[in-house]
């Protein structure tokens, strides 16, 4: 991934030395799982756990031999004596890689379970904030009834919660080591080594493998990581929304210094909202190949690695940076309730017509001749701009049912805010 969407800590576990401390890390558990096992002596043993590689060498190798796991093992080699002869004994070049880039994963997890219960806090606090802030709810973009913005953001934050338990079911799936040799048959390294092993990495183990871990673990991973990035493009798409001049209920963070055009100086543009919907986009690409490399010929060919290469850190590090930027956009979120009451009164009543309909229904009119009558008066106000309410009242087969003292009770905000406490209480919010 590119420098400008990856942030230090993601990019570490992503980096070179990220990926062969870990290959090393393998190499090293099997070579003591084997010394307690009594085949490698604890000598030999103590000498390999200080081994190292050199990475100019590594490169240099690899040019040679066009293998990464050959070139590796060579530098390696180069730091030991003859207990080198130890290192990947009875291995296959995928029980270092798949181990190793489970404990990539499992790290790389754990700080995007970081920045899922970052934004889920902000999320919390911004909810309850708004938690009694009127505003217009919208279906096809076009106004429905009042809800509260406080609401809108409670969604939110029970989605992100969602998200929080994918991940953890997708981590302690991806959490897998694999050292069973080639073809998965333990024929030259026994299961009791690769229980050791994982033991010692805090893996579980593949409980039956071919050459490689089974790659629906990763998919399970990446489509989660995805639908993830769906949820906050969700949330930043509603911003996107909210932003446009014409309704203008909230506004992204906008620096002092900052420009929105080379063009235009008073331009104020949603684009770190846009940055999260185009980044989303990518992740969802990820997962479509992440699940088309689950299957490979019989035991394992090699079509998934030269993606994983690409879709597994990129995944990763996109997502971590889409939580945080995302973060940065709700804390520093300007939000105008006058706004919101302004937008809620464009169309002059029109938000109440659901609750007329009902309110003819129980005074006992037909729904088909209550739902013709309202909709008539709805649609004169809708196209003449005209307020609704006084439309009603010079109806006599409405107020035959519905007197002043109703139509107050119908024109009112607050039913539609009566029950907005309950749903804070299941989110633990109130």
């Amino acid at each position: 991934m590119i420098e400008r969407y990856t942030r230090p800590e993601m990019g570490a576990i992503w980096s070179d030395a990220g990926k062969f401390d870990r290959w090393l890390a393998v190499e090293v558990a099997v070579v003591d799982a084997w010394a307690e096992a009594g085949r490698v002596p604890a000598a030999d043993a103590d000498k390999v756990r200080r081994a190292r590689y050199n990475l100019d060498d590594l490169n240099r190798y690899q040019a040679e031999t066009h293998h990464d796991v050959t070139a590796f093992l060579r530098s390696v080699a180069d730091s030991l004596g003859d207990e080198g002869r130890w290192v990947h004994l009875g291995l296959t070049s995928s029980d270092v890689w798949d181990t190793a880039t489970a404990l990539q994963l499992r790290d790389a997890a754990s700080i995007i379970e970081s920045g899922l219960a970052e934004l889920r806090g902000v999320l919390e606090r911004r909810a309850v904030e708004f938690k009694d802030t009127l505003t217009i709810g919208r279906s096809h973009g076009v106004h429905a009834e009042p809800t509260t913005f406080g609401l809108k953001l409670a969604g939110w934050v029970a989605e992100v919660r969602r998200g929080q338990q994918r991940l953890a079911d997708a981590k302690a799936q991806i959490a897998v080591g694999k050292i069973s040799g080639a073809v998965g048959t333990h024929a030259t390294v026994p299961p009791e080594i690769e229980e050791r092993v994982c033991a010692r990495l805090g893996l579980g183990v593949e409980p039956v493998s071919t050459q490689v871990v089974a790659r629906d673990r990763h998919a399970q991973f990446v489509l989660t990581l995805s639908l993830v990035g769906a949820s906050i493009e969700r949330f930043a798409l509603e911003l996107r929304h909210l932003q446009r001049t014409e309704v203008l209920e909230t506004e992204e963070p906008f620096s002092e210094g900052q420009t929105g055009s080379s063009a235009m100086p008073h331009k104020r543009n949603p684009e770190l909202c846009e940055r999260v919907c185009g980044l989303a986009r990518v992740l969802r690409g990820h997962a479509v190949t992440a699940t088309e490399n689950v299957a490979l010929w019989h035991e394992r060919d090699i079509s998934h690695s030269s993606a994983e290469r690409i879709i597994l850190p990129d995944s990763c590090i996109l997502l971590d940076y889409m939580l945080s930027l995302f973060a940065q956009i709700m804390r520093g979120l300007q939000v105008y309730p006058e706004h919101m009451r302004r937008n809620l009164e464009l169309t002059q009543g029109l938000v109440f017509s659901q609750r007329v309909l009902l309110a003819l229904i129980d005074a006992g009119m037909s729904r088909q001749d209550a739902y013709k009558i309202v909709q008539s008066h709805a649609m004169r106000a809708w196209k003449e701009r005209a307020a609704f309410r006084p439309l009603l009242e010079a109806d006599a087969r409405v107020t035959s049912c519905l007197d002043g003292a109703a139509l107050d009770a119908i024109f009112d905000y607050a039913p539609y805010t009566r029950h907005v406490d309950d749903g804070f209480r299941r989110l633990g919010l109130v």
